[in-house]
């Protein structure tokens, strides 16, 4: 894969490399340079978005417990203490090139429920429109035991899945993935490519790690090269310690490059079409095939008839007059709203609904045609 085709990046960071374990203070000369990388890959009119770790580690010093694992409520009121810190910082280097940053929080309900998920994914893609970066955290404050990611690794690889991006980037204090563990086994081999998830290169990651400044391990980076791979992006997975890590990586840095086999647009369609129940029926006239066909959108203009109860961002199929399916999508509108703007002009919406939302009833991005 050539570093420099993939046009929408998501680079994720690691806790120890923006966070001082011992003292418990944010490293601002490293975040300055990553902000300058960033910067340059604007300049070269690639899309950035960042999945930050560090908001625990920069708050657990305003937290009186003395144990190096803190328990849940301390971790949420730590995360709450150090996430306004660390945004602040991101603004401010960010700012230093007029360039412009907005804090996104996810847990992974919101990935997991349709709604959240296309409010996160639309709200990302209208900041990258805007040419603002957005910084994602997992939002560890309102997060359960049960239902947290556990390492933003996951996170970044499920966000990159989220918004079709090309290269997730996972900067960490290793260089990569070895044949076993380097820091115990002086035989270790670093592995360059990786081009399939299979039993061995599990084996490689051995058990998963705690620290007190990060979660994880390898474990989770291998879970987050699944997740990615199989949402056509590729991973790289490299060192952070240094300054400038992106462009050290453009320069040949080491690390481990995790190939998907398939195209982002691609996964995206065959999850759409197979993944997700159908939740309902959008009748349409001949006009609005021809338009799918051609690979546009469904306007509410080419609807004649909607069966069924839905919600934002439900699967529902895309029928002819003769009841023939042609495909399906993730509906922007309730079903209420889909029958009361079928058949109208996408400029009247707001008119008759009251707000105004998109003009697509079902953005070509959403939609598989058979």
């Amino acid at each position: 894969m050539d570093f420099n085709k993939a046009k929408r990046l998501v680079i994720k960071i690691g806790s120890s490399l923006i966070v001082d374990q011992e003292k418990g203070t944010l490293k601002e000369g490293w975040l300055k340079s990553l902000a300058d990388d960033i910067v340059y890959l604007k300049k070269k009119g690639k899309e950035v978005v960042i999945v930050t770790s560090g908001s625990v580690a920069l708050g657990r010093k305003n937290i009186k417990s003395k144990k190096k694992e803190l328990k849940l409520e301390e971790k949420q009121a730590a995360a709450a203490c150090g996430q306004t810190e660390l945004v602040r910082y991101y603004q401010k280097f960010l700012n230093n090139h007029n360039t412009y940053a907005a804090q996104i929080l996810l847990t992974v309900f919101d990935t997991e429920n349709r709604r959240n998920y296309l409010n996160a994914q639309n709200t990302i893609e209208t900041l990258l429109e805007n040419g603002i970066v957005p910084i994602i955290n997992e939002n560890d404050t309102v997060a359960t035991q049960e239902l947290r990611f556990g390492d933003n690794d996951r996170l970044a690889a499920r966000v990159s899945q989220m918004i079709s991006a090309d290269l997730l980037i996972l900067l960490s204090d290793v260089d990569g993935l070895y044949t076993s563990n380097p820091k115990l086994d002086s035989l270790a081999m670093h592995i360059d490519k990786v081009e399939g998830i299979s039993d061995d290169v599990e084996h490689m990651a051995g058990e998963a790690l705690s620290t007190g400044v990060g979660s994880g391990g390898m474990v989770t980076k291998i879970e987050a090269a699944k997740i990615a791979t199989l949402g056509g992006c590729h991973m790289i997975l490299a060192s952070g310690k240094e300054h400038n890590p992106i462009k050290k990586l453009e320069q040949g840095a080491k690390h481990t490059l995790f190939l998907s086999s398939e195209t982002p647009h691609n996964a995206r369609k065959r999850w759409i079409s197979s993944s997700l129940k159908i939740s309902g029926e959008i009748i349409v006239d001949d006009g609005a095939i021809r338009a799918l066909k051609n690979g546009k959108s469904l306007l509410p203009a080419g609807v004649i008839d909607v069966k069924g109860k839905f919600e934002r961002g439900d699967t529902v199929a895309i029928k002819d007059c003769r009841l023939k399916e042609i495909g399906s999508g993730l509906i922007a509108y309730s079903s209420e709203d889909a029958k009361l703007i079928m058949g109208h002009q996408s400029q009247e919406i707001e008119h008759i609904t009251g707000f105004s939302g998109r003009n697509e009833l079902i953005h070509s991005n959403d939609l598989v045609i058979i």
